[in-house]
């Protein structure tokens, strides 16, 4: 292992039920209603693909665009009073930092809400590549956004490892041809069995060492 790529959400900060809220009031505000079970299971790549799949041909690029803003501006006001990384991440950021370990984030998120995590936490300084929904062509699972994290680093794909809370970021490692590390905040272990690539489940980042990724690969 010489390089490693973190998801953001769900990842990094817990947040992803979050999501799923400001979606489904954004959706019904649009004359869908769906539960969250619903929500969950069509959530996922970034948010111009969501809208055009749960609405086909509707909207046009410039509304496409001022519902994802609204839907990205609700969750921020949703989530701004329990931002926090995930237990135990600070830690190992550092620890990382301190083994000179290359740190890239790797996220179908928006740029503002990059922002809002990496600048309100204050960590952006860990990471020597961050790229977002604004900076691939094709979203997750699409492998470009790991591919082009790996490039920035420095590192080949094969010698990373990324850090994943979903199935579809899973499928993502998997098509870049790179092991993952899941992090359980949003699935269970039983959704990843059919990926031979999942060398580890983590609840958060308690206990977790530099050392412990040494052999990965």
């Amino acid at each position: 292992m010489k390089g490693i790529i973190f998801d953001l959400d769900g990842t990094m900060v817990d947040n992803m039920m979050v999501h799923h809220r400001a979606w489904q009031r954004k959706l019904s505000a649009l004359g869908l209603d769906l539960t969250l079970e619903e929500v969950m299971d069509q959530i996922h790549g970034i948010n111009e693909e969501i809208v055009e799949r749960l609405f086909g041909d509707r909207f046009n690029r410039e509304q496409r665009d001022r519902i994802s803003w609204e839907k990205e501006f609700e969750y921020r006001q949703l989530f701004k009073e329990n931002l926090q990384l995930i237990s135990g991440l600070p830690e190992f950021l550092l620890q990382l930092k301190q083994a000179g370990t290359p740190l890239a984030v790797g996220t179908a998120a928006p740029p503002e809400n990059v922002d809002f995590v990496l600048d309100n936490l204050n960590i952006r300084q860990f990471f020597q590549s961050v790229l977002h929904s604004k900076n691939v062509a094709k979203g997750k699972p699409d492998p470009e956004i790991f591919l082009r994290s790996a490039e920035n680093l420095g590192v080949p794909i094969e010698d990373c490892v990324v850090f994943e809370d979903s199935v579809v970021g899973a499928q993502t490692a998997l098509n870049s041809g790179c092991p993952v590390i899941v992090v359980t905040t949003t699935h269970n272990k039983e959704e990843f069995s059919h990926f031979p690539h999942v060398v580890r489940f983590i609840q958060d980042y308690q206990g977790l060492h530099f050392n412990d990724l040494l052999t990965v690969n």
